[in-house]
């Protein structure tokens, strides 16, 4: 078994010009990199990001973060022998609160997931196979990939309050599946080109465009017509983020205000409407009671995302209410990789599906997709095939896919 020889933390920079944390582990059989993302819309039960609040980077900066990990972790690593569980149950007793307020998720992550690399390296096995025997998945896949081609919401600077509007294309093989993916994507910017000028074209944070359109229907009929030009068959999701436009015990949407009981009727008119499979967050995110009630009156995956915030607890009490059937799997969300595998243990014990996602601040990390692989979760989401902490991740799948077949 490796043993640690070294750990260093630096702060880098993320796709929205943030900074966030990266970590290298040294053992015996090399160097071991990982860096974390960082959400823009994010549930108010995750876990602590540590960001330092001073007058670099308008207070974003995360050095308290890497001094924790180079000061305060380092020298209680050293010497350690790899041992995933062992490790994560150690940085989670040292930092000693509930949401990893002290040490901060960000540096706590950022080793867990390098320890992890490690950790594959050390027993001769490719990252998705390694995550696989630490989860005990029967046999690895590859997950559909849901893109976010229009985005609104907290992703851009638009009328929609809806977040994420996605696209889910069929097919055999994951590279059948990216491909039309890109196709529809490109179809859909043309269409925006051509129906609402140059502007249309802008992207947002995860890469899908960020028209100037003002409702939720006029962004699920410009890609349902762009699918429909290209020949394919692509199944549609959204990704409500209730909580963004919820006040006051109302929900604000489309220059209109819903009470809970309108806008559990829209949804499902949505639903039929327009075919949809997947859906996200559709209430805010404490609501668990109405939440259960349009996953039993649905035969589509209703996600949990700042509703669970990939918190054990959460899911549990989820489970009990029948709140939803499918998981949001955010690893930076709960803060360690044990944890995260220990929460979609509990999802798919349940009969739950699995949505492996990225955050809206991301790096050119690929973890996500050796994880998506390695618990066989249904979906992953990465955003838009396009900008380049985006494809980083479908690419790599594509490179996964060719050593499974």
């Amino acid at each position: 078994m490796s043993i640690i020889k070294a750990v260093k933390a630096r702060q880098i920079i993320d796709s929205r010009a943030m900074p966030t944390v990266e970590c290298d582990i040294k053992t015996q059989d090399g160097l071991f990199r990982a860096s974390v993302p960082s959400g823009a819309s994010t549930g108010s039960h995750e876990a602590w990001e540590l960001r330092d609040h001073g007058s670099k980077y308008s207070g974003n900066g995360v050095e308290k973060a890497v001094n924790n990990i180079n000061k305060k972790i380092a020298p209680k690593l050293k010497g350690k022998k790899i041992n995933q569980e062992k490790i994560d149950q150690f940085l989670i007793e040292l930092d000693g609160t509930k949401n990893k307020q002290k040490l901060g998720t960000n540096a706590i992550l950022a080793i867990s997931m390098a320890i992890t690399r490690a950790g594959a390296t050390s027993h001769k096995q490719e990252l998705y196979e390694y995550i696989a025997d630490l989860y005990g998945t029967k046999k690895c896949r590859i997950p559909i990939p849901a893109f976010n081609i229009i985005n609104g919401g907290q992703h851009a600077s638009n009328n929609l309050a809806i977040q994420e509007f996605r696209i889910k294309p069929t097919g055999k093989t994951f590279t059948e599946m990216l491909r039309k993916g890109c196709e529809i994507y490109h179809q859909l910017k043309q269409n925006l080109l051509h129906n609402y000028g140059k502007s249309a074209i802008n992207v947002g944070d995860e890469g899908g465009f960020a028209p100037q359109i003002k409702t939720t229907e006029q962004a699920l009929t410009a890609i349902k017509n762009a699918i429909i030009q290209t020949g394919h068959k692509a199944e549609l999701g959204i990704d409500a983020a209730a909580t963004s436009f919820w006040k006051d015990n109302k929900y604000y949407l489309d220059q209109k205000e819903y009470t809970t009981q309108k806008l559990l009727d829209y949804y499902q008119d949505l639903i039929k409407k327009y075919n949809l499979t997947t859906l996200e967050d559709p209430f805010h995110e404490d609501d668990f009671e109405t939440t259960g009630i349009l996953t039993a009156k649905t035969n589509i995956d209703i996600i949990g995302d700042d509703l669970l915030t990939t918190n054990p607890e959460r899911i549990k009490k989820a489970i009990q209410q029948k709140s939803c059937n499918s998981l949001l799997l955010k690893i930076n969300q709960i803060g360690t990789i044990t944890e995260a595998l220990n929460a979609a243990k509990l999802a798919q014990q349940a009969g739950w599906s699995i949505m492996t996602s990225h955050r809206s601040g991301e790096t050119n990390d690929d973890f996500i997709s050796h994880l998506a692989v390695g618990i066989a979760s249904k979906y992953i989401k990465a955003g838009a095939p396009a900008r380049g902490e985006r494809v980083a991740k479908y690419n790599e799948l594509l490179r996964i896919e060719e050593e499974l077949t």
